[in-house]
């Protein structure tokens, strides 16, 4: 494993232009990307949001983010001495940087040397019991020990008594809302003492922005996202670990499942992901020895976000004959954009292009697997 940071550095103009465009109405990682490679700087896609918007068929302006809202943010992340950093500078988490759809910019307090660290996630049921949480301090301890960083997020149970016991070792919290909204509130000091401690925790959520029930899954999908593979201690049917293990599998990452008894509820999911293959865990060699050769290959960066602003060529914009004809070809059931392509005849940076338009104007729906479809009113 190398240990060279790979990356350019934001210029301050450029990460507050990142951080409005990402902030702006129906700009998502995947939206942020294509804007990126289509009109190559941030701030070029703040000038061109309002035409792209217009023939992407919107009824009504998306709302940019605007300066003062940005800067207002930054200040809010300086109090608190957090900082924002871009996916193609070298302080973000390289493990993220390597999943699909990464963030483009993510807010982390404490230590960002911590994500140099061969990250292990650790989850499980907040109403754990005795012996899973012990197991869950046993295993983040020794993987600590072993030069693995804890991934987890923050919440009651095997999440708290993951990061508990890997404090001294590196540990990572990732938040679903804000990192001024830490949750829940009785893990604060929890918090701070990641922080304190030479762990970090981390959001791509705005500051200010409290924490609702749809925002917990794409927290997970973080967690699964920043590891090298993913620790189910207890996990009842139903239950946010399970997806956060379905997300990770999807991630191409490692599962791991401690089987339980199956008189606990709380084993059901457990069991069950060890049924659908997830690696048997009774012990941490379990993990290292399975995570060993990962940690052991050469990392492989992303060279289109290695450089965070680029020039690109510029694409002529269909005609209205060939868009009307493209959008024609879709619907309500998700399509395959490679197909699209074909179907279609048109140069592919064409289709990306429409493929933009109509996502910015809120009229797209992203699907696994490169398929889309279309949104009716």
């Amino acid at each position: 494993m190398s240990d060279e940071k790979k990356g350019i550095r934001l210029s301050d103009s450029q990460r507050l232009n990142w951080l409005r465009l990402i902030r702006s109405e129906n700009v998502g990682p995947a939206t942020f990307r294509d804007l990126i490679a289509h009109c190559g700087s941030a701030a070029d896609a703040l000038e061109m949001l309002p035409e792209l918007v217009r023939r992407g068929g919107a009824g009504r302006p998306i709302r940019i983010a605007s300066i003062e809202d940005a800067e207002r943010e930054m200040r809010a992340a300086a109090r608190m001495g957090a900082v924002f950093i871009g996916i193609g500078e070298p302080d973000y988490p390289r493990y993220l940087r390597q999943s699909d759809n990464p963030p483009p910019l993510v807010a982390v307090k404490g230590n960002p040397e911590v994500f140099q660290l061969p990250p292990v996630a650790i989850v499980g049921a907040r109403n754990a019991s005795l012996v899973g949480i012990k197991f869950a301090r046993t295993i983040a301890r020794q993987l600590g020990e072993a030069g693995f960083a804890i991934i987890s997020g923050l919440a009651r149970g095997i999440d708290a008594a993951a990061h508990e016991s890997s404090l001294d070792y590196g540990t990572v919290a990732v938040m679903a809302g804000g990192l001024d909204q830490p949750y829940p509130p009785e893990n604060l000091d929890l918090y701070r003492a990641i922080c304190e401690r030479n762990g970090a925790v981390i959001s791509e959520m705005p500051f200010g922005w409290e924490p609702r029930a749809r925002d917990f899954p794409r927290r997970n999908r973080i967690i699964a996202a920043l590891s090298l593979g993913l620790v189910v201690v207890e996990a009842a049917e139903r239950s946010g670990s399970l997806i956060s293990a379905r997300l990770a599998g999807e991630l191409g990452r490692l599962v791991f499942a401690v089987p339980g008894s199956p008189l606990d509820p709380r084993a059901k999911g457990t069991n069950g992901l060890l049924k659908n293959g997830a690696i048997v865990t009774t012990c941490t060699e379990d993990i290292v020895t399975a995570l060993r050769p990962l940690v052991e290959r050469p990392d492989i960066d992303d060279p289109a976000f290695l450089a965070p602003e680029s020039d690109f060529p510029a694409i002529n914009p269909p005609d209205e004959s060939e868009r009307d004809r493209f959008v024609n070809l879709l619907g309500p059931v998700p399509v395959e954009i490679d197909e699209l392509i074909r179907t279609s005849e048109l140069h592919p940076s064409v289709v990306m292009l429409i493929l933009l338009e109509l996502d910015l104007a809120g009229r797209l729906q992203r699907h696994s697997g490169g398929h889309v479809s279309l949104i009716y009113p």
